[in-house]
Order: structure tokens, then sequence, then C-alpha cells
């Protein structure tokens, strides 16, 4: 009995407990500088973004910087003027004249609606490395928790290092095309109707994307300086659409600076945390960016000047020895976005 009414005497303890609440406060909303320019012929891209951080309403949410005036000064104070897109709202461009020049170094300036202005310290160019060959090969990749894998293609390059300089190397993805292939034979009405309605056109298509890397592929030549090795470059997901029959990319291949390096280092590690903990606390991570209003403010992200090759390489579902099953889009191969029934001008599987 005695047991019975310290168990009650518990029960109405808890229940009466107020919760305590805790004010965070709203954190600052940090300018994110991304893009770089390159000695390839424009239009180069910069992106300006602001991130809400923890203890905001609208926490996650990255909005775009407007109608700021951004310019690139070399070191010949020689001025090129950004325009921005205004299909892509805070994305700057340079004109299609504009490239880097070797040895030249450049400063990226910002001036906000609001009047404040920002710089980057300057960025020497360093001059372009050619591309080797490129290959490619099946990776699978386990899931926890699922039966199936996860798969891509990897696409590997021969790297034949100047031995005269330290070289630092970042690859980037450019377009891709591939060739979709869709079911409108099995497509259906929309609901409530729901009824069968197979169509015609169009089976085949090719579908056109600006594809990311899930990592970032840099190098530096510490352990090959002068010599030649094979590096991966790219990864890029099997979807079940993508390797179907024939995919497409470009790659470019980055000479960039020391500095430009380091900061691309220290965000690929942070960005591979897995989640132990034996992983190092995560930290905010310094750019090239300053505020000249106030020394004090955190600016995020880097402006890079880099020397570029550009290569492109064709990816046969053929030659692959693994390749998720084949997803199925029931309508015409048209719908989808960025398709046509047309390749494009210079589709040349054939030719590589």
């Amino acid at each position: 009995m005695i047991k019975r009414f310290l168990w009650v005497g518990l029960f109405l303890t808890l229940g009466c407990i107020d919760p305590f609440e805790v004010e965070v406060p709203e954190g600052p909303q940090y300018l994110t500088i991304e893009g770089y320019i390159s000695t390839e012929f424009g239009p180069h891209e910069i992106k300006l973004t602001r991130g809400d951080t923890y203890g905001s309403v609208f926490e996650g949410l990255i909005r775009p910087v407007r109608s700021a005036t951004v310019v690139v000064r070399d070191d010949l104070g020689r001025v090129t003027f950004l325009a921005e897109n205004l299909d892509e709202r805070g994305t700057y461009l340079t004109p299609t004249s504009f490239r880097a020049e070797l040895g030249r170094a450049y400063t990226l300036q910002i001036q906000l609606v609001e009047g404040q202005v920002y710089t980057s310290l300057p960025e020497q160019v360093a001059p372009p490395v050619p591309f080797g060959d490129l290959s490619y090969q099946s990776v699978e990749i386990p899931v926890e928790g699922e039966i199936n894998n996860a798969s891509g293609v990897q696409i590997l390059a021969e790297l034949t290092d100047p031995a005269d300089a330290n070289n630092f190397y970042f690859w980037r993805n450019a377009g891709a095309t591939y060739v979709l292939q869709t079911r409108p034979d099995l497509y259906f009405t929309p609901p409530p109707g729901r009824q069968p309605a197979p169509k015609d056109c169009c089976f085949t298509c090719w579908r056109s994307e600006n594809t990311g890397n899930q990592s970032i592929f840099i190098a530096n030549d510490d352990n090959f300086n002068g010599l030649s090795t094979t590096l991966p470059v790219a990864f890029i997901p099997d979807n079940g659409l993508r390797f179907v029959d024939t995919y497409r990319i470009d790659l470019r291949q980055l000479s960039v600076s020391q500095e430009a390096y380091r900061f691309l280092r220290l965000v690929k590690q942070q960005a591979e945390l897995s989640g132990s903990v034996f992983d190092p606390p995560p930290a905010r991570i310094t750019g090239n960016m300053l505020s000249l209003d106030n020394p004090d403010e955190v600016v995020l992200g880097y402006f890079m000047a880099a020397g570029e090759s550009k290569r492109r390489i064709y990816i046969k579902a053929t030659e692959l020895d693994f390749v998720q099953p084949k997803a199925i889009i029931p309508d015409d191969c048209r719908v989808v976005e960025g398709s046509s029934i047309s390749p494009p001008a210079d589709w040349n599987p054939a030719g590589g």
C-alpha cells in the first residue's frame, strides 16, 4: 500500500512540472559569395546569397542578393562590370568576351543596394594544365537499411603535372546531355478519370542538365610533382535515367591558388564528416572576402581566379559493369524539362 502511494505521488509531481522556455537569439544573416573567373571566355558566374542561421523563423532559407553592383578589377586597374541575370536573381555574369589573363591578379568588388562594400583579396591566375585521357568506371555504394546499392559513374583523368611549380587542382562539372528514354505508350489520363491514353510520340529525347558533384574533387602535387598520375575528377549518380544509353559531360580542370585550395580542402573535410564521435567539431571556414565597412563582419565563400582546361567525355551504358534498373516515365519525353527530340548539333559519341 505504501509503495502504491509513492507511485501516485511521483506521477502527481511529474504532472505539475511547468515547461521551461528557452529564448534563442536570432543569428546573423551571412553574405555568401560563390563563383570564379578563368582563362576561358565567359560568361563567368558570381552568386550572392544570404542564409538565415539558427534562431531565425526562416532558418535554412537562402535568399538571393539582388541589384548589387559587382565588378572584377585586375592589378592594372582595368574594371569589368558584371550584369545580374534577370532569370536567376542574385547571379551576376561577366561579358562573354571576358576571360582572365595569365599572371594577372584579380579582385572581386561588391556594393549592395544598402551601401555596404565588400572586396576579395587579390587572386593571381595560374597557368592551366592540359587534361590527359579520360576514363570511367561503375561504382556501387552500399546504403544502410536498403537491399539495393546506390551507384554512379566515376570519371578518372590522366594528369601530367608540371615540375617547375607547386600546382593545385580543382575539378568541376560543366553541362551534360544524355539520351532520355520514356514510355508514352503507358500514359494515363490525370485523375479522377485515370484512363489509359497511349501516346504515339516521343520515346527518345536528348536531355541537358547541370550536374553538381556530390563531393569536392581537388588535389595538390605534393606526391606527384613533375610526374604523370590518374585521379578521380567527377562522380555522376545513376538515377535510372542517365545511363540507359549514352551520357555526355564536359569537365573543367582549374589551376587554383594555394589559398583557394586550402579553403576547398577545409570545405571538403566538413562536407564529408560522418557524424561519428570521432569527427572534429564543425567550424566556420574563412574565405578571402572582406567587408570594407565592418572588418569584424563574417563574409562566407571564396572568389577564385584560375587557369582552366576543358575536356568532354561520352559514357556508354554498354561499357558499364553496373547500372540501376531503368526508371519508367510513362509520358512523352518532351514533357521532361530540358529535353528535345533533336540531339545537340555537336553530339558525336563516335568521335568522342
